[in-house]
């Protein structure tokens, strides 16, 4: 027997005569929708530049969304995080790089406004949590990393993490609090930190309410709620660029910090004390860095180094005024020393002050929010991590 569908048959053709065209049988296929429609958690933004040209003559850059039309929520409440009328600005302000096209950079982190999402509103999916609760524990994480000397990057990102992930979790216990405070601390640290803390000093300063074993189960816990999604702007990278922007100087290089160290650690407590308000959730991140950098200098400035406008910035420099108030009648902080910190990097490393006591003074002066009043009830020792000289030698 012979396989038909494998013999090959040579024959002889007039080179004069047109060979006949073979359409290979068409396979039938099953029936599939042409598109598939995307979640709204899958929605991707693009961005492109278009020049406006100005009766002046200048030509800012207008960043816009060009969303895909199919990409229309069910439920236009679920995007009432993505406010476009932040991201209409100038040109980017970063001055031009040897290393990247400053342009790319900045969409960039505005690409990360929006992916990054953070709302206040995700208590009301814990009932058994109040807004002083989560005062009282990034309070305990700014005091753990100074006793580290951790970075101020870590401990926001500590905070934009626990954030985040609260608001994919529903009904969780306050005993849950610190465990899942110090895992978001510890995968911070070893993204942003040099030389981490091991896993053995963070559990030891829980003392003995969270265990390694507890605090690795935590981590894959975060890591598959946030997504592997680990790399927000944070309200002190947007400030740190906003400094370094106002500070720069032709030919100097941008990644060597030249704004005065003293201003920055001013505004950064500012910052500290606004971002233990649950109402700080409300505002993008770029925006409450803009808005702490208004209370220390002009908007002119501040709209030259971010590119927003009053009308975007004004409602989070009002609802800052009552913290700079309580934050003027206080000394001015000063830089601290760290033994295996370089001293124009002190900057850098997160401090610590009466934040609780700072907190209460701030919302009594605003009367008309009382949500966010704090509890009486004093901060147990339980949140209190021990002084470095109270460390045994192996931590």
């Amino acid at each position: 027997m012979f396989r038909r569908s494998g013999r090959i048959t040579l024959q002889a053709r007039d080179s004069n005569t047109l060979e006949p065209t073979v359409k290979a049988p068409l396979k039938k296929r099953k029936s599939e929708p042409s598109k598939k429609k995307l979640q709204p958690a899958a929605k991707k933004q693009s961005y492109e530049i278009q020049k406006c040209w100005s009766e002046d003559g200048a030509s800012p850059c207008v960043l816009i969304e060009t969303p895909h039309k199919e990409l229309e929520p069910a439920d236009p409440s679920s995007f009432k995080q993505y406010r476009f009328k932040n991201l209409f600005i100038k040109a980017s302000p970063i001055p031009c790089l040897s290393w990247a096209s400053s342009d790319d950079v900045w969409i960039k982190m505005l690409n990360k406004e929006l992916k990054y999402v953070h709302d206040r509103s995700y208590l009301q999916r814990h009932p058994k949590l109040q807004p002083n609760m989560r005062a009282i524990l990034l309070d305990w994480l700014f005091e753990v990393c100074e006793v580290y000397a951790l970075h101020r990057q870590t401990a926001y990102l500590a905070q934009d993490f626990f954030d985040r992930f609260m608001l994919t979790q529903e009904n969780v216990n306050k005993d849950y609090l610190q465990l899942i405070g110090i895992t978001a601390l510890f995968v911070a640290s070893k993204i942003e930190e040099i030389y981490p803390p091991k896993i053995l000093d963070f559990a030891y300063v829980t003392d003995g309410a969270c265990d390694i074993w507890d605090i690795q189960r935590t981590e894959l816990h975060i890591l598959k709620a946030l997504n592997w999604n680990l790399c927000p702007e944070t309200p002190i990278s947007w400030l740190k660029l906003y400094a370094q922007v106002e500070a720069q100087k032709d030919g100097e290089n941008f990644l060597v910090p030249q704004f005065s160290q003293e201003t920055y650690i001013q505004i950064t407590q500012l910052l500290d004390l606004c971002i233990l308000d649950i109402h700080s959730l409300d505002y993008s991140y770029s925006v409450l860095a803009a808005a702490a950098f208004c209370h220390f200098s002009t908007f002119d400035v501040v709209h030259k180094v971010s590119g927003l406008t009053w009308e975007g910035v004004a409602p989070c420099v009002r609802w800052m005024s009552p913290f700079m108030d309580v934050l003027r009648s206080q000394p001015t902080p000063q830089l601290k020393i760290f033994s295996k910190v370089k001293p124009d990097a002190r900057h850098n490393i997160q401090t610590h002050v009466a934040y609780l006591d700072l907190l209460r003074k701030s919302h009594d002066l605003r009367p008309d929010s009382p949500g966010c009043q704090m509890s009486p009830v004093a901060v147990g020792a339980l949140l209190t991590p021990p002084s470095s000289t109270e460390k045994p030698a192996n931590h």
